[in-house]
């Protein structure tokens, strides 16, 4: 491959550095910091984005930092470990103060009191090259769908990464082989780790293929318990099914120790427990959650009827619930409203109520007092038309939006303002250090 220097002037949508090279082409380069002078190989040249894999720092960045992980320089997880931690708050702010034009004040990002250690789930892909040889662990950047074998990580505590190797050692000696989607054959698709970090208590999901034809048998699955199981740890097989022209199905079946595992959120209003399921949707990084959650409920205030649409397991509805005197879910995940449900009886909660599907159809049949607070979280994707004509036409005097897209944010927030809404403050929430990744609370009012 041929090689070229390049100085790295910001980054891509992706959190990747773009180089310039001399004669002023834009070139992706995975794990570089503005800054950065660079050699770099180029991977990717005849299309655009044009694509590059750093060779050799030439002037490092005055914010580059020295790794901590030994997969720093491969992994795609966390692209951004090369860079100073408060350099890291300074772009993400910058990237919510660009989302909206510059035109509004963005206050200064909430950052997390420790950057390791933090994320309460992990999800790691089984690979097999055409030699056959294992790979178990995460993508390498920029070359997805490739995995490198995983034998440490930062972002987790270090059990998960003991776990990855028990695993990798139990399919050694299994038989069984990498689920390959193109041609629906083998078993293993991804290992996924959870923890409840103010708990202490621990999960591990084998997710297979649900091809009859690769299913695994009661020793290699007795195999897999000797090799992960510990004190109390749930330990789950999840199937994954997939047939052309049919609807994907998912099955559970416990193996080994406890059915659930639960999680706790501290906030200023009190304690809230939650029973985690394999499905369950939880903030995957619980301590950094509480500053999120913290934050967005004090800017709710006092209120008569709260409405959280897309709610997940209901953890914002609840906290909200001790400052409103009704508060409405809308989520359309059947087994996220089942989990809210349950976790409202957990918490001993009576107002609060889960209504099942799509938000922007359920708000259209909605017979609730009208609420003069809304919460929304939804995907990346932003707020889906359907629902934003329902909010719109709902007017309540609060808006409290949490994105973890600014851009689609701004969009949506651009369409609210036409109908008399201003923003009065954007608060950024770093959830996810050493990745681009960005949460962001606007509240708008009426």
């Amino acid at each position: 491959m041929s090689q070229d220097q390049g100085s790295i002037r910001s980054f891509c949508s992706k959190g990747y550095g773009i180089a310039v090279t001399q004669k002023g082409a834009e070139v992706e380069v995975a794990h570089t910091v503005p800054g950065d002078e660079i050699v770099f190989e180029w991977t990717r040249k005849k299309r655009t984005p044009h694509k590059g894999r750093l060779a050799e720092i030439l002037t490092p960045s005055a914010d580059r930092v020295e790794p901590r992980c030994a997969h720093a320089k491969m992994c795609g997880g966390c692209c951004w470990q090369q860079m100073d931690y408060p350099a890291q708050l300074r772009v993400k702010e910058e990237r919510v103060r660009a989302a909206f034009g510059g035109k509004v004040p963005v206050e200064p990002m909430i950052g997390c009191d420790s950057p390791w250690g933090y994320r309460n789930k992990m999800e790691f892909t089984f690979s097999e090259n055409r030699a056959g040889t294992r790979f178990l662990g995460l993508m390498i950047a920029q070359a997805e769908p490739y995995v490198f074998n995983l034998t440490e990580c930062h972002l987790v505590n270090p059990w998960m990464a003991e776990m990855v190797l028990a695993v990798r050692n139990w399919w050694e000696t299994s038989g069984l082989k990498a689920y390959h989607p193109p041609e629906d054959s083998g078993s293993l698709r991804y290992l996924t780790l959870r923890e409840g970090m103010r708990t202490g208590e621990q999960m591990v999901v084998l997710n297979v293929s649900g091809n009859a034809e690769f299913a695994l048998h009661r020793a290699q699955l007795d195999g897999f318990v000797a090799a992960v199981q510990g004190e109390g740890r749930s330990v789950f097989l999840r199937i994954h099914q997939t047939k052309k022209g049919r609807p994907t199905q998912f099955f559970e079946m416990h193996l080994s120790g406890k059915d659930h595992i639960v999680e706790e959120l501290h906030l200023k209003g009190g304690k809230l427990s939650f029973k985690i399921s394999p499905i369950s949707f939880f903030q995957p990084n619980t301590l950094q959650a509480e500053k999120l959650y913290d934050a967005a409920l004090s800017f709710l205030g006092e209120s008569e009827v709260v409405y959280d649409l897309y709610c997940g397991t209901g953890t914002l509805a609840m906290g909200a619930s001790q400052k409103a005197k009704r508060v409405v879910g809308i989520e359309i995940s059947p087994e996220a409203v089942l989990d809210a449900e349950e976790n409202g009886l957990r918490n001993g909660i009576g107002n609060v109520k889960f209504y099942q599907g799509d938000v922007g159809q359920v708000l259209a049949q909605l017979k609730e007092a009208r609420p003069d607070a809304v919460l929304v979280d939804p995907p990346r994707a932003g707020l889906d038309p359907l629902a934003l004509h329902h909010l719109k036409e709902l007017l309540p005097q609060k808006i409290i939006y949490i994105s973890c897209n600014p851009l689609t944010q701004a969009s949506n927030i651009e369409e609210l303002r036409q109908v008399g809404y201003r923003i009065r403050r954007l608060q950024p929430v770093d959830q996810f250090p050493h990745t681009y990744h960005i949460e962001n609370i606007a509240v708008l009012e009426r």
